[in-house]
This record gives structure tokens, sequence and C-alpha cells, in this order.
């Protein structure tokens, strides 16, 4: 896995790349050094933005309010702030839950 993560004094960063209206929600692969997500929710009101907080929280098993939308609100291209986690420990959570999807 080729990401982009880079730690901050608050946590990590992760970029991500979100296909809103999906048919399931899902980790789908890589896109330009982002993770790219899946999710059922429609673009719209910011309810793709919140279903995201929710699928990465879920997915990471931490709080919801570790989780920041730094940039992109209005973009399928999103950059979060993942507090209380290093990138070594998201890449390693992040590479688990993928060799159980295979």
């Amino acid at each position: 896995m080729s990401l982009a993560l880079r730690d901050t004094p608050d946590g990590c960063t992760l970029a991500v790349r979100v296909h809103p209206g999906a048919r399931r929600n899902a980790i789908t692969g890589e896109h330009d050094g982002a993770l790219k997500i899946s999710l059922t929710t429609p673009p719209s009101d910011g309810r793709a933005n919140a279903a995201l907080i929710v699928f990465l929280a879920d997915l990471l098993n931490i709080p919801r309010a570790n989780i920041t939308l730094l940039t992109g609100a209005s973009s399928r291209s999103k950059t979060l702030l993942l507090k209380s986690l290093t990138s070594a420990q998201l890449h390693t959570t992040l590479l688990s839950e993928r060799s159980e999807l295979s």
C-alpha cells in the first residue's frame, strides 16, 4: 500500500478519494496516494462527509470525534486528520483490513 500518510503533532493525515452513491460502503483501492472509499450515501448536504467519518471511525475503532475533515468538503478528494493514531498504526490497520477483504 503506497498511501500518502503524514504524521502531525495531533495524529496523522490521510488522503481519501470518495465515491458516493455506491452499492456498498467499502475500501476499494488506492488512487494517487489516496485511499479509495465507496459510500452508499449520496453527496448532498454533507451527508457523504458524515458517512465517511462514521465509516472510518468504525473501521479504525476510534471515536468519531477523533476524525476531522481538513480539506475537500465539497470534493471527492479529501484530507482527514486522524487524532491519536500514527501513520504506522494507520498503515498496519489498513493493511489488515485489506487482507481480511481479500
